[in-house]
């Protein structure tokens, strides 16, 4: 049977909205004050953002796991193109993995990414129907 997500989203009034997520933790969404909200939330497309690092980051902290790797500190940092035209969406995105450590195993790392963007990450494969991914791993030894 497919596994189906339900979330329920109610509106707070203005131009603010609280969204459910079946892990039971729910989630404010607003706009900026000089679009008209209360800037009191997470933007929609940003969010979109937030989940595409968060599920490839979640793929490759299993796998620093899995494979004991020495990694310090790991983090990502996406960058991405909105349209000019509405509905304006991300064309054009760059995904960074920065992994910070003394003993980093650089093929094994860069393995770990390439089995979480090319295999693992659904939110992945949803960003490629729609945008151009361009994908960077740093190495920062310390």
């Amino acid at each position: 049977m497919a596994t189906t997500n339900h979330i329920s989203t109610k509106w707070l009034g203005n131009m603010a909205f609280e969204s459910s997520n079946p892990s039971g933790h729910n989630l404010t969404i607003d706009i900026a004050k000089e679009d008209g909200g209360d800037g009191s939330g997470f933007r929609p497309k940003a969010l979109m953002l937030s989940s595409l690092a968060g599920c490839s980051g979640l793929d490759i902290a299993s796998l620093i796991k899995k494979m004991k790797l020495d990694v310090d500190d790991f983090h990502i940092e996406t960058i991405a193109n909105l349209t000019d035209e509405h509905p304006r969406y991300y064309d054009k995105v760059t995904i960074e993995y920065h992994f910070h450590g003394k003993n980093l195993a650089e093929k094994k790392l860069q393995r770990a990414v390439d089995l979480s963007i090319e295999t693992y990450c659904g939110v992945m494969e949803m960003f490629r129907k729609f945008a151009e991914l361009k994908i960077e791993t740093v190495f920062h030894h310390s």
